[in-house]
């Protein structure tokens, strides 16, 4: 499947009193991860959400392995781990040199406007599938 990377630099706000990223900031991170791969892979999701299909977070794990810190510039890979009917399963991490400082799995459901759920469109699997051999 593809898989996208991009930068982060930890900024103070990005940390908790102990000088660390806060848990809950590195979600933050993770969707800054995700959009950017879809962007990258030509997939606009305001244009989408346009049309009436949205993506929703329905499931997320994070095992936090590694600190980060204030002025730390860590590299996020986000990869396209299975599609399902009207789901995405992305698997990430996050990294620091040559440690691992997260490693996640996020599962994205595909819903229309009225948040009922719906097939994702051909036009988007066919980017997000691996291509035939």
């Amino acid at each position: 499947m593809k898989e996208g990377m991009i930068q982060k630099k930890i900024y103070y706000h990005d940390t908790d009193c102990g000088g660390v990223v806060y848990y809950s900031n590195y979600l933050k991170f993770l969707e800054e991860g995700r959009t950017e791969f879809c962007a990258a892979n030509g997939i606009d999701l305001q244009e989408w959400f346009n049309k009436g299909t949205l993506f929703v977070v329905v499931h997320v794990e994070v095992d936090y392995k590694y600190p980060a810190r204030y002025g730390d510039v860590v590299k996020l890979a986000t990869q396209v781990e299975k599609l399902g009917n009207s789901s995405i399963h992305f698997s990430q991490n996050i990294t620091l040199n040559d440690k691992t400082v997260i490693v996640s799995k996020t599962i994205w459901a595909c819903i229309d406007k009225d948040f009922k759920p719906r097939i994702i469109p051909q036009e988007i699997r066919q980017i997000l599938e691996p291509a035939s051999s």
